[in-house]
């Protein structure tokens, strides 16, 4: 198998088979993101590569094995609808148990396929699109570099789930800032609301080397939240969660895990959070600068 590039999946697919798909991220502009600043290039793959590749999977693994597959990088929703939906159809035919096709995908991009390719994709076996909501707030959208209104999100997370398609959201906490903490926090929720993704999931805002972010930090434009202001926005942002989703924090970023079924579970994880803020400071992991 091929790889070319940064190769990243979501925690949730470390099983699953990862078969590169794209190459790089079409957008490559976000200030906190430094995965793909570097290149290559954006670029689809070959179809007739992507499915070589497959094959020696199956020849590698066994063909009856594989259960989960992920297509990289980093926003393979990107790739034309025709190429995706025959490499999902190819994967299902040659891995005969596979229960789950996933890629990354942005709303940006999501919006230009639009709801019939959406179904399209559905239709070809593609499973679950994990999507960057980030925040549900245009002003931090805009002041991260996004590429995508608070609307825009909305509407693409809206025909994911239409479609058929599993969806997973993330918010990153503290991308805001003190200033936009709240307002950030609120928005993000209202957006869930809107979107009933089936998973979102938390992520904690840490400072990447090589992004504009860093260097908004270092020049004293930007100022991270403390980790008891982080919890206090989670807690906002999950008190304000009515549709029924599951939240999760399932990355090292976070200060503490927090997972359960929303509403349901939700009395349960602000208790948590509210034992986490009795804790001191310095118990929580210290600050670091992160390198992918």
């Amino acid at each position: 198998m091929r790889y070319e590039g940064p190769i990243y999946r979501p925690p949730s697919e470390a099983d699953s088979l990862l078969i590169q798909a794209t190459v790089g991220c079409p957008w490559n502009k976000c200030t906190f993101c430094t995965a793909y600043k570097k290149g290559p290039p954006y670029k689809v793959r070959p179809v007739k590569e992507i499915c070589e590749d497959m094959v020696y999977a199956a020849r590698y693994f066994g063909p009856h094995i594989i259960r989960t597959l992920f297509f990289p990088a980093g926003n393979t929703i990107a790739m034309p609808t025709d190429q995706l939906a025959y490499i999902c159809r190819f994967a299902r035919k040659i891995f005969p148990n596979l229960e789950r096709i996933t890629v990354y995908g942005s709303a940006r991009y999501i919006i230009r396929k639009g709801l019939s390719d959406l179904k399209k994709l559905k239709e070809a076996g593609l499973s679950r699109i994990h999507v960057g909501l980030e925040s549900g707030n245009d002003t931090v959208l805009k002041m991260v570099k996004k590429g995508a209104t608070r609307e825009e999100q909305i509407i693409a997370g809206k025909w994911v789930k239409e479609a058929g398609i599993e969806l997973s959201e993330y918010v990153i906490l503290g991308l805001g800032g003190p200033e936009l903490s709240e307002r950030h926090a609120i928005d993000s929720a209202s957006a869930i609301n809107q979107i009933k993704p089936d998973f979102v999931r938390l992520r904690t805002l840490v400072p990447k080397v090589n992004t504009l972010l860093l260097h908004q930090i270092k020049k004293g434009r930007f100022r991270l939240l403390s980790p008891h202001e982080v919890l206090k926005e989670a807690r906002i942002l999950i008190e304000n969660i009515n549709c029924s989703t599951y939240l999760t924090s399932d990355h090292y970023t976070n200060y503490i895990n927090l997972e359960g079924r929303l509403p349901e579970e939700k009395e349960r994880l602000l208790k948590e959070i509210d034992i986490a803020l009795s804790w001191p400071e310095d118990r929580f992991r210290p600050f670091f600068i992160g390198t992918v």
